[in-house]
């Protein structure tokens, strides 16, 4: 069991350092010389390729899965859920991004873990979820009066957030394993991914500079499609959706930081305030749920 939790834990810091790069290489790369679409093709392309002895192994329909499950996994990690969080970072910087995207996630998980796996609800998760909320106005509501038109990008990692929060409680569910989830999820997406790339018509990946798309092919390719949703899959499967969301605690200060040393982004006083406090609410969600051996929390 200890070692099932090391494991656990280890994958979701992987996960985290791989969320926070994704970020903010996805910014980079949707306000220099690439498009949302140029994007999603290379993250669910690459890994369709480099996967594809499982998902042939395995098929597109895994057995013992339904395929309302797996369509619910593919909505909430597949193109759609790319699409939408890469739209929304053409309009938002990067501390918005890691605060909205990852971090109300926990609070999605929690209701839906209620509602469908009918996980009870303690006052500290409830309270947590309070502070989720002030940290969200903090950032969402200050944009939208000054008119930067950041709100927009900020709706677009909520719709980001709840679409792969379906996705976690349907892995949780499915059973499956996480390379094999990983593989399944790009296979299907990829098609996808390509029809928005030929339909919209705005990719710009033929023509981008060789250095930009070598950093896109790494992170969204290799990376956060490769190595991403295996790891927080490896999480989940180890330590519960409750915890795994739980490492989403660590994503707003750590991407609102690198927002502001690699892309040089300003950090307004209450989005530094929004930050904080979301961090602190999605610690407290899972604060009573995130339990070792010798170490128990019950709030």
């Amino acid at each position: 069991m200890q070692g099932k939790i090391i494991v656990g834990i280890g994958a979701g810091f992987a996960s985290v350092v791989i969320g926070v790069g994704w970020q903010i290489a996805t910014r980079a790369g949707v306000t220099s010389s690439l498009e949302p679409t140029d994007l999603a093709l290379l993250r669910y392309g690459v890994p369709t390729l480099i996967l594809a002895p499982i998902w042939l192994r395995a098929g597109l329909l895994p057995a013992g899965v339904s395929r309302l499950l797996l369509f619910f996994m593919v909505l909430g990690a597949g193109a759609c859920f790319g699409l939408v969080g890469m739209a929304g970072a053409q309009f938002a910087p990067a501390a918005h991004m890691g605060a909205l995207l990852p971090a109300t996630m926990p609070v999605f998980v929690g209701v839906m873990a209620w509602v469908f796996l009918k996980e009870s609800l303690s006052k500290a998760r409830l309270m947590g979820f309070v502070l989720v909320a002030i940290g969200v106005a903090a950032i969402a509501l200050p944009a939208l009066s000054l008119g930067s038109g950041a709100w927009r990008g900020d709706l677009l990692f909520l719709g980001a957030s709840m679409l792969w929060s379906i996705y976690t409680v349907a892995y949780r569910k499915s059973g499956l394993s996480p390379w094999v989830s990983s593989a399944v999820i790009s296979a299907w997406s990829f098609p996808i991914a390509l029809i928005a790339w030929l339909v919209l018509g705005s990719g710009k990946l033929l023509t981008a500079p060789l250095p930009d798309i070598a950093l896109q092919f790494l992170w969204q390719g290799l990376l956060a499609g490769v190595g991403g949703l295996a790891t927080f899959a490896l999480a989940v499967r180890n330590l519960g959706a409750g915890a795994a969301a739980a490492f989403g605690a660590l994503v707003p200060v750590a991407a609102a930081l690198a927002g502001w040393a690699i892309l040089g982004e300003r950090l307004e006083p209450w989005v530094v305030f929004g930050v904080i406090v979301t961090s602190c609410g999605v610690a407290l969600v899972a604060l009573n749920r995130f339990q070792l051996p010798g170490l128990r929390y019950n709030l």
